[in-house]
């Protein structure tokens, strides 16, 4: 029972702080032996680009979104825009179709995010392809920041960095701009040891040589298009200064719905992304593969469970004290997490305890995701969870 309870508690640390204490580690001494990847130096020498923008009745945000894209630099002559509406019931593509500097893709069948990628990827003639959300913002100079990382021949996608608008009324969706301040740390950690495990869909780029059409069903299309490219054995660089703004889930209850999304998508990423748990054949990526997302997506929120019910009969059978003060430690956490759901309700501002809140959720979703993934409730086509 002890050798279970301490496996388990390790395992729970690893996932999600001891990785990360490794892999600083491992830079650390990478950066004694090896020197940085080559970048385009010269504006001009940048490859030709598509941005592909997939807006499914984006009304609110899609006039913004035009604007922050047609201030993007990049060299002219050398940068296309793409626009997928696919199944939009409110005026979205109406609204597309004003600017002349766009083409407009638009089909009134709704058969979900990667079916409209398919069909826009299919007018592509460019080098690369940036993909970008409909909702989210880019900063002035991101095509330039990640299309320059092409001039490494090894490169074969870059992701861009997530950022989390937080307004002053802050909820429980304050957990959601720390967890994405940990995991962009990570990100840059990841590609500075080897590569970057899976793109996110808010700002992420490919060579069009490289891709490879994943299957209509996919529910993390990105993930999916950016590890198949890892699997052909390119690296997924990441740069952080080129973001994409996006505001918070509307409340916890929203990001909930996203996050259990997300755990579907990983539990089936895993299973179709099977070759890439091979260390013998991939020895970095897949120690980094299991490390960053295979843990999370599978055993990790089952072990918290088991090491709570372990200490606690530990406890009940012999009093040391070092298994009390774990089981207090235990304790002392959830119900911080529990208070924290407490005082959202009562919209009262304690940040501190909104991060083990927003934890036990995120944990919860990987539960609650596994069920529908494996029942097959969850559908390539979802109800896209409200923003602030």
């Amino acid at each position: 029972m002890k050798m279970t309870f301490w496996v388990s508690l390790f395992l729970v640390f690893y996932t999600f702080f001891g990785y990360g204490i490794l892999l600083y580690f491992l830079i650390r001494i990478k950066r004694l032996f090896k020197k940085t990847r080559r970048k385009m130096s010269g504006f001009d020498e940048l490859p030709t680009c598509t941005l592909i923008v997939a807006a499914y009745n984006e009304s609110d945000f899609i006039e913004q979104k035009i604007a922050n894209t047609l201030q993007l630099n990049y060299p002219q002559g050398k940068l296309e825009l793409i626009f997928v509406t696919d199944g939009s019931s409110d005026n979205t593509p109406e609204l597309v179709a004003k600017y002349p500097q766009i083409k407009l893709l638009h089909s009134p069948e709704r058969k979900g995010k990667i079916s409209a990628v398919h069909r826009a990827i299919a007018q592509v003639t460019s080098e690369v392809i940036v993909f970008t959300d409909a909702n989210t913002f880019l900063n002035q100079d991101a095509l330039v920041l990640i299309c320059r990382h092409y001039a490494d021949q090894k490169v074969g996608a870059i992701a861009g960095e997530k950022r989390v608008m937080i307004d002053e009324a802050a909820d429980a969706t304050a957990g959601e701009g720390f967890y994405w301040k940990y995991e962009s740390k990570l990100k840059e950690w990841d590609s500075e040891l080897y590569s970057v495990v899976g793109a996110a869909g808010e700002l992420f780029s490919i060579r069009k040589s490289l891709y490879e059409p994943v299957p209509s069903n996919s529910v993390l299309d990105d993930f999916m298009i950016s590890m198949r490219i890892a699997e052909k054995g390119y690296v997924i660089v990441y740069e952080p200064e080129a973001y994409a703004q996006e505001t918070s889930s509307a409340n916890i209850k929203e990001e909930l719905k996203r996050k259990i999304r997300i755990a579907a998508g990983g539990i089936q990423s895993v299973i179709w992304l099977s070759a890439l748990l091979n260390p013998f054949r991939y020895p970095l990526l897949s120690f980094q593969y299991i490390s960053h997302r295979v843990l999370r997506w599978t055993i990790t929120p089952f072990l918290m469970i088991l090491s709570f019910v372990l200490n606690v009969c530990i406890v009940v059978n012999e009093a040391n004290p070092l298994y009390v003060v774990l089981l207090g430690g235990q304790v002392l956490f959830y119900l911080s997490a529990y208070l924290g759901k407490l005082l959202e309700a009562r919209k009262l501002r304690v940040k501190i305890l909104f991060i083990p809140y927003y934890f036990c959720v995120m944990n919860y979703a990987v539960l609650a995701g596994l069920i529908r993934y494996f029942f097959g409730e969850q559908s390539v086509i979802w109800e896209k969870a409200q923003r602030k």
